[in-house]
């Protein structure tokens, strides 16, 4: 299986509505220093592998995904329109792997203003998935 911020990449970029392209404007991992508008999909922690379904490797990991832009309303109505995309997408099979349900874990959420007036906005999900 791929690493959860690829598949959500991907995701992503096929959602034309959201104007997002890999390495212009749609990053991993790192936000880099411009475009000054970017988002970033950063893997983390999530839950422990579901034990009762060893056999096919039943993973519940989270991802972070973080908005920077130079407009509050801009950046929070992006932020909200990926919690859109992503939220309830059940039996969906991305790259070899069926994602159970991806779930969002709360409301985008200001992270603040950055050295360069740049506001950023953080929304967590968490994915239920097994390689097919």
């Amino acid at each position: 299986m791929n690493i959860p911020s690829e598949d959500i990449k991907d995701m992503l970029v096929a959602e034309s509505d959201l104007n997002l392209t890999f390495n212009t404007n749609l990053f991993i991992g790192r936000m880099p220093a411009k475009p000054r508008e970017a988002v970033v999909i950063i893997d983390y922690h999530g839950y422990p592998p579901d034990l009762g379904l060893n056999s096919v490797g039943y993973e519940r990991p989270n991802v972070q995904i973080v908005i920077r832009n130079n407009d509050y309303d801009v950046g929070l109505k992006l932020a909200q329109d990926i919690k859109d995309s992503l939220h309830g997408r059940s039996q969906q099979t991305w790259n070899g792997t069926l994602y159970s349900v991806i779930t969002c874990l709360g409301s985008p959420a200001p992270l603040g203003w950055d050295e360069n007036g740049l506001i950023q906005f953080s929304i967590n999900f968490n994915l239920q998935r097994r390689a097919v």
